[in-house]
């Protein structure tokens, strides 16, 4: 990093001085096939800068980007940071009314927004108190608002503004398995921080590499993904701004032949149904990584049978920006979230804040450089999240005596059977191991004694009929974790209620049940 500090100095305008300027940074997988140039890149960031200093947007304001996976984002993305503006990336597929509830507690000053998501976020923007302007991606700009290229007409580009490592970058909204989304705060080191320890130790990412996230660039593990580890060395980094389906996933595999690919545990398992019938195109996949929930074991060795690359499958948050526990190369167990990422500890305490031992569940804490530097607004919960040094990550782990952790729940997603815990995520790997099962979700229950016990919601693959399938998966999940285990209800249904980053809303399901 230089020693002012700014991130886009290294991720952006180091790579025209070390002679890539002509190396596509990016390029997009649909429609128009645009790509831009490192040096592209550099020279229209720097004209967004230009452009939000010429519009008198100050140091520090906040602007919210409703954007798509397309090339401006990136352009947006750094151009912001380069003129020390702070960019908030949020998630597109958001209501009207959760925009509104951001957009106050952001009270961000400029919007850009892709044109095909401007109708839903225009009522809570129009009536925003904060917003100064609006600048829309898109050929046309509708009343009150203004395009990207006339926000830039006439600015040449500016060099990236003074900061220390300590200045705040960037915020993210959380997706919030609960619904309840915080403004995470995130400081210019720790963009490099995770390029240097997950990206570099255990992804290995080369400049010559390929790139293709599913995972969208508005949440952290898919903004580390496809534009920070890419821009770290220089590598291409594929956009497309549609949904990931299994089929369209496949077709974007086949045609822009990426070496790494990055996926959640729902598009794996879906992809895997798919090629399953389908069967592989010929891709060089040399890397698969997943995160957003644990990957359940079946599924990872059909990936490894079907395309010969084993997935990695790792846990982080929002809160640390990135992968911090994780499968390694040359070193998987499936059914576990490996090690601690080098530069990055973790243990595992108890209801009282003490370390348990192996073959115990605890909360996992973490440390390491990319934590963030609080929630905006959010005074309590940032005291009871980040512990001094370390960050509490609201998920219960079991430690192997060999060293490796494997995920059992979300701490509020625990549950206790005749005074034992149970870890849905066991009984849910349990149920997906069943060759009628795609997806399945396992929350608590009462029954007529006022006693917890498992319920499952089951999704079927396709063309698997239901009848008489309730008690054989009940009995094989008895043989396979054990008989007080099993799930006393099971219900089948078309999809699971998840966030935008593949997390199952279990609170919605315990609703219902």
């Amino acid at each position: 990093m230089t020693a002012t500090g700014n991130a886009a100095q290294f991720f952006v305008d180091r790579h025209v001085a070390e002679g890539r300027g002509a190396k596509p940074a990016f390029r997009e997988a649909a429609g128009q096939r645009r790509a831009i140039t490192y040096g592209e890149l550099a020279e229209q960031s720097g004209c967004v800068a230009a452009a939000l200093q010429r519009a008198g947007v100050p140091r520090e304001a906040r602007a919210l980007m409703l954007m798509l996976d397309q090339l401006e984002f990136p352009a947006v993305f750094w151009g912001c940071i380069k003129a020390g503006v702070i960019p908030v990336p949020v998630n597109t597929l958001l209501t009207g009314s959760v925009y509104d509830a951001i957009l106050k507690d952001s009270r961000a000053s400029c919007l850009f927004v892709s044109e095909s998501l401007w109708p839903e976020i225009r009522a809570a923007a129009e009536s925003s108190a904060y917003l100064d302007r609006i600048i829309v991606i898109g050929d046309t700009a509708p009343d009150g608002t203004q395009t990207l290229g006339d926000f830039m007409q006439g600015c040449g580009p500016v060099a990236a503004v003074e900061t220390s490592l300590d200045d705040t970058a960037f915020w993210l909204y959380s997706s919030g398995s609960t619904g309840q989304p915080k403004g995470v705060r995130h400081v210019h080191g720790s963009l490099k921080a995770t390029s240097d320890t997950y990206g570099r130790q255990v992804l290995g990412i080369e400049e010559a590499d390929v790139v293709y996230s599913a995972a969208k660039l508005f949440f952290a593990y898919g903004l580390g993904n496809a534009m920070t580890f890419p821009m770290s060395v220089g590598a291409t980094a594929i956009l497309f701004d549609g949904r990931p389906t299994p089929d369209r996933t496949v077709d974007i595999l086949a045609a822009e032949q990426p070496t790494i690919f990055c996926g959640v545990p729902t598009l794996y398992a879906a992809t895997v149904a798919h090629l399953e019938r389908a069967g592989r195109p010929d891709v060089p996949l040399r890397r698969c990584i997943s995160a957003g929930e644990a990957l359940p074991e079946d599924i990872g060795r059909k990936w490894r049978d079907i395309w010969g690359v084993d997935i990695l499958d790792g846990v982080g948050s929002t809160e640390m920006l990135h992968i911090f526990l994780s499968n390694a190369p040359d070193d998987v167990v499936y059914g576990t979230s490996g090690r601690a990422v080098p530069g990055y500890d973790v243990r595992l305490v108890d209801e009282r804040g003490d370390d348990v031992g192996p073959g115990q569940i605890g909360e996992l804490l973490v440390r390491g450089a990319s934590a963030a530097d609080g929630y905006w607004n959010k005074r309590t919960k940032s005291r009871a999240t980040f512990e001094g040094e370390w960050t509490r990550t609201g998920d219960k782990y079991e430690r192997t005596p060999e060293g490796r952790y494997i995920y059992c729940g979300r701490t509020d997603d625990m549950f206790k059977v005749s005074g034992i815990w149970v870890s849905p995520f066991e009984v849910e790997q349990a149920l997906v191991g069943h060759p009628a099962v795609l997806e399945a979700a396992v929350v608590a229950r009462r029954d007529r004694d006022g006693l917890e016990k498992p319920k499952a919601f089951i999704v079927l693959k396709q063309d698997q009929g239901a009848e008489g399938l309730a008690d054989e998966l009940k009995d094989f999940v008895k043989k396979k974790v054990g008989k007080w285990k099993y799930p006393r209800w099971i219900e089948f249904v078309s999809d699971l209620p998840k966030t935008a980053t593949g997390k199952i809303q279990r609170f919605k399901l315990r609703e219902e049940s």
